[in-house]
């Protein structure tokens, strides 16, 4: 019974890690900016400063604002702090967040009326006079996700979302001829979208 019981968790957690994960890639040319979400949400509203997308368990908004003068961490914490009681959010806690390539990263996360978590990140633009807010409410479960897509924003020329950056060991060729090939995962594939740019 006991292997039986190992083959068929086996067997699903095979069929979990094959399936293809896939995404969409989001630009917004005129401030150089790109960001990743999940792919199949529906983009409910899209300006020159402002985005939302939703899908069945989450919904995010991205607000461009130009950076005011004066204390930034006092200035943006405060904001933070009154957006997120302006949603009558309660648990409040400041995140850990950080996103490559950005001067700072200010974020609280808390617990929605609903019961739903909710999580607002200010991201502070190196190159610009641009903080990028972006606030997501989604349930329980998918606080990996959530912080992947915060993670995932850029800017940058090349307009290409941040990425984990993997190392790869130099072999020589005969080391290479030795091993077995390994079996090749399934390469995700992206949707490249234009974001409004008026």
């Amino acid at each position: 019974m006991r292997r039986i019981i190992t083959i068929t968790a086996t067997l699903l957690l095979t069929l979990l890690v094959s399936l293809p994960a896939s995404a969409t890639v989001y630009t917004w040319s005129r401030y150089d900016l790109s960001f990743e979400t999940p792919e199949d949400g529906f983009v409910t509203y899209n300006s020159n400063t402002r985005f939302e997308i939703q899908w069945e368990d989450m919904v995010m908004t991205v607000q461009l604002y130009s950076q005011d003068r004066g204390n930034e961490k006092k200035m943006l914490t405060e904001n933070l702090q009154r957006k997120a009681l302006g949603y009558n959010m309660y648990d409040l806690h400041n995140g850990k967040i950080k996103v490559k390539g950005f001067k700072k990263t200010y974020s609280i996360d808390g617990t929605m009326p609903d019961g739903s978590r909710a999580i607002i990140a200010d991201l502070v633009s190196k190159r610009q006079n641009l903080i990028v807010e972006i606030t997501v409410n989604y349930l329980f479960g998918n606080r990996e996700t959530v912080e992947d897509m915060i993670k995932s924003f850029a800017e940058n020329k090349t307009q290409q979302p941040n990425h984990e950056t993997k190392r790869q060991k130099i072999q020589s060729k005969e080391d290479a001829d030795k091993q077995k090939p390994a079996p090749q995962p399934q390469q995700t594939t992206t949707k490249k979208e234009k974001l409004y740019d008026a």
